[in-house]
């Protein structure tokens, strides 16, 4: 009689270096970084990531992060869908300039947008005269943010629409909708978890962002300076078991947003299913 096989073969030599590089790359790192925080007492730990200083680095760095992840969401939504539903001249540079980011080092683009939006760049010169602070500014940060992020929300939600079957809308607007309501009750729900997909990568990519940042943001404390920036004016002083404390809130805080996203995920794709 033969023996059935209950999984592929070589499946467990596959889920030994699988987690064995997992937890070489990403486990251990964070238990160093816990073990060098809690090495700090109760009191020397809350004198770390709780001061007026850190709070305001939490809120710029959350807050900026949120912003451009909403952005990233709609701008995202548009450009995936001119990409996918219309040919044009230059189409084909355009997706590929979707990646540019990827590839790019991001100091690079921080230097490029501080050298554009200050008073005397390209673009600077014509904002700064009407009030518009694109450099040195939390704007300046919700702009890198953006940049960077966009290519995660595009490449999730062009594959999605690239599968809906158009014959749906057709028949949605042979039953009366309007482009409105077809949009609405028919492209938009699929798409409901590439867009929450998108927006928990982008979301979680800008939370770490630094090499962008910095160039642009001025770092003023109080004002335009982000938590990565504040980590490592921490190393700068030689105070480890500071900057890994700021690290681990943020590291918590992050996982935290990460699991409620993911749980909303399921929750939309529970509800498409059940309907």
């Amino acid at each position: 009689m033969a023996v059935r096989r209950r999984v592929l073969p070589g499946f467990s030599l596959s889920l030994g270096y699988t987690v064995f590089y997992l937890s070489v790359l990403v486990l251990l790192p964070i238990v160093a970084c816990f073990s060098k925080a809690f090495s700090l007492s109760f009191e020397g730990f809350r004198a770390a990531v709780w001061t007026e200083r850190t709070r305001a680095a939490y809120a710029l760095t959350f807050g900026t992060s949120l912003v451009a992840a909403v952005v990233n969401v709609l701008l995202g939504l548009l450009i995936a869908w001119v990409l996918v539903r219309y040919r044009f001249p230059g189409r084909r540079l355009m997706d590929s300039l979707i990646d540019l980011p990827l590839a790019l080092p991001t100091a690079v683009a921080g230097l490029v947008y501080a050298s554009l939006y200050v008073k005397k760049g390209w673009l600077g010169r014509h904002l700064v005269p009407l009030g518009i602070q694109a450099a040195y500014s939390r704007l300046a940060i919700v702009l890198v943010l953006v940049f960077i992020g966009l290519p995660f929300v595009v490449r999730t939600v062009q594959p999605v629409l690239e599968d809906l079957d158009p014959e749906v809308e057709e028949a949605a607007a042979s039953l009366g909708a309007s482009r409105g309501q077809a949009f609405r009750r028919v492209i938009l729900p699929p798409l409901y978890p590439a867009l929450v997909t998108g927006f928990a990568l982008a979301f979680a990519r800008s939370l770490g962002e630094y090499g962008s940042v910095v160039f642009v943001s001025g770092n003023m404390p109080f004002k335009t300076e982000i938590a990565p920036v504040l980590i490592v004016a921490r190393l700068e002083e030689y105070a480890y078991g500071e900057a890994t404390a700021i690290a681990v809130v943020l590291l918590v805080i992050s996982f935290a947003m990460l699991v409620l996203i993911n749980l909303l995920e399921r929750w939309t794709k529970g509800g498409e299913a059940n309907a």
